[in-house]
């Protein structure tokens, strides 16, 4: 993804909040190629809360720059995932993430088992690599 005049403070580097907003599109993105619109499974009565993030800003991202969303599986739970994300400009690593999300009932706000198809294809993604 392209770096946005609307994504940087007034010294143009990428406001630290709108890495969040980077990571969020990489797990949208991830979800998608396994088949899952994120509209349809809301209809469905399943979503994804993020439920703890850590986060560690290595570099900084600048007006114009093409980055990369690497995201994998760190760990599996029935009804949660945690999610290792990388953002790279190039083969820069910028930053490192790992992000945990629980599967929800949206209409509730409550914790649900995922899915199994879900659960099954995000468990057989490779992790993240050392």
């Amino acid at each position: 993804m392209r770096v946005y005049y609307e994504d940087t403070d007034a010294a143009g580097i990428v406001y630290y909040a709108n890495y969040l907003r980077f990571l969020e599109r990489g797990r949208t993105e991830l979800l998608r190629t396994l088949g899952h619109d994120q509209n349809v499974l809301m209809k469905e009565g399943i979503a994804f809360a993020v439920r703890s993030v850590n986060a560690e800003f290595l570099k900084p991202a600048r007006l114009d720059d093409l980055l990369t969303v690497e995201t994998t599986i760190a760990a599996m739970g029935r009804a949660q995932a945690t999610f290792a994300q990388r953002i790279l400009r190039g083969s820069e690593l910028l930053l490192d993430a790992k992000i945990r999300v629980a599967c929800i009932d949206p209409a509730r706000g409550k914790p649900m088992p995922m899915p199994r198809t879900i659960h099954e294809q995000l468990s057989a993604l490779p992790g993240p690599s050392q």
